[in-house]
């Protein structure tokens, strides 16, 4: 059973989240997990003015993505920051490459899965998971989210991400908040809830 997680960040807030994700699918036996990034698309003097060069540094260790390996994969886990409540277009570029396996049903039958991130609370956090799975769905994939079986997203207690759309967290304004246990604990379950559906359709 592969898996396949696929993500775009920029601060590092989405690629620690990915590795939750990660850590969760690899509880499910037989799931064979692998990370990947979608390619960049800002000129380097770009990053460097955005103060992200060091930041991409702790991560720049992940293998960039192809579209080539999207059909491969049992299941897709895409992670996405949000850009005024969508998709960043780093992801948007590389899923509007994906039309030779549209034709194709290349990615029918398929499980798929979004997380994300935002800077404020109501950023867009289910927009950006919502409007994702448009394209996931126009794909032929099976959609699988975040069940409310993971309590974490439930009570007011504190700030925190998570929807039954998917995991998420939550960064501020200025990129200082990293993802809470909690953040991290909504990825992996549902990591781990995505594997366990897989494993299942895969059998």
């Amino acid at each position: 059973m592969k898996m396949l997680i696929v993500y775009y960040s920029l601060y590092g807030h989405v690629h620690q989240m990915a590795e939750a994700v990660a850590s969760g699918a690899r509880e499910v036996e037989g799931a064979e997990v692998m990370l990947r990034r979608v390619p960049e698309t800002l000129p380097e003097v770009v990053l460097e003015k955005m103060g992200a060069v060091e930041a991409q540094r702790a991560f720049a260790h992940i293998p960039i993505c192809t579209v080539d390996e999207l059909p491969q994969a049992d299941a897709i886990i895409f992670g996405t920051p949000t850009r005024f409540g969508n998709m960043c277009g780093q992801m948007r570029q590389f899923l509007d490459a994906t039309g030779q396996l549209w034709a194709n049903g290349a990615l029918i039958g398929k499980v798929g899965s979004v997380f994300t991130s935002t800077a404020t609370q109501h950023g867009g956090q289910e927009s950006t998971i919502l409007s994702f799975h448009t394209t996931l769905l126009h794909h032929g994939m099976v959609i699988v989210g975040l069940p409310y079986s993971f309590q974490g997203q439930m009570g007011v207690s504190d700030v925190f991400g998570g929807s039954p759309y998917g995991a998420s967290t939550i960064t501020d304004g200025d990129g200082s908040r990293m993802p809470s246990e909690r953040d991290l604990e909504g990825a992996r379950y549902q990591g781990k809830h995505v594997a366990t559906i897989t494993a299942r359709l895969v059998s």
